[in-house]
């Protein structure tokens, strides 16, 4: 009997040892808010510019191709981004800037310049579930969205693309939320090797399936903070039959980023 016990013991201290050395591995993984925490810093490069391709496919398969240029800086705190979209082409959206700068204590100061109207205007909260300069995502979506504005729920894990990743339930925290962003749940499929997200699936205020965006071509761009990008993005409205394809052509980290270029005046340069 005392011969049984100190095996007993001997393996209990074993497995105790190995869960304090291991403790994700071998005792529980992540949280879906820990999981969705680590999705929206991996994002969070220091500073960067870009040049893009936006194409626009309607139903009926015709495409429509705009170029853009992006500048992206991390405020002092670490936490929030100022970004810049500006329009090269073609004529008719040509000139048209966007600027975003985040809050995260509040709500995110939002401005598009309108070169044909010579005008900047402000978006407001309920603009966010509007469509960006006509594509199929909207402002919103090319937002990182708050982790405090849902409340998130950890359903399984599955394999997208051959990446083992985490599928995540988002669900807006109140009626508020829900009305700015147009959805009432999100399913988002986030890679467990850079939780960067593969997959998601927007669902709208009646709980149908809207839209389904697809993210590939992971690129990591800052090593030493591990912060990646997705190089090709794709939204596909499933009750329009509309989709649009967004691919990096270009991104520089190398170069500083003047605070001066996340203002009202340098958008409505052109």
């Amino acid at each position: 009997m005392n011969k049984l016990i100190g095996l007993l013991f001997f393996y209990t201290t074993i497995f105790i040892g190995l869960t304090a050395v291991c403790p994700r591995e071998v005792s529980a993984e992540y949280t879906a808010r820990e999981i969705m925490e680590k999705n929206f810093y991996v994002t969070k490069i220091k500073a960067f510019t870009s040049d893009a391709t936006m194409i626009l496919i309607n139903d009926k398969g015709q495409t429509r191709e705009r170029k853009t240029t992006t500048v992206t800086k991390l405020q002092k705190n670490g936490i929030d981004s100022s970004l810049v979209v500006r329009f090269l082409s073609p004529a008719d959206i040509k000139g048209t800037g966007f600027l975003q700068i985040e809050h995260s204590d509040g709500e995110d100061d939002l401005w598009i310049y309108l070169p044909a109207l010579k005008k900047t205007r402000r978006l407001v909260a309920n603009n966010k579930k509007d469509s960006f300069v006509g594509s199929d995502f909207s402002y919103g979506d090319i937002l990182l969205p708050k982790v405090d504005l849902y409340k998130h729920k950890l359903l399984r894990s599955e394999a997208v693309d051959g990446q083992d990743a985490y599928v995540i339930e988002s669900v807006p925290r109140d009626e508020m939320v829900k009305r700015d962003s147009g959805y009432s749940k999100k399913l988002t499929w986030v890679r467990k090797d850079n939780f960067l997200e593969s997959r998601v699936e927007f669902y709208d205020t009646a709980g149908r399936l809207l839209k389904t965006e697809i993210s590939r071509d992971h690129k990591l761009v800052e090593p030493e903070n591990q912060r990646w990008i997705a190089m090709h993005r794709e939204m596909e409205n499933h009750q329009t039959g509309h989709k649009t394809i967004f691919t990096f052509d270009r991104i520089d980290t190398s170069r500083p980023v003047a605070d001066e270029l996340f203002t009202t005046r340098f958008i409505e340069k052109e």
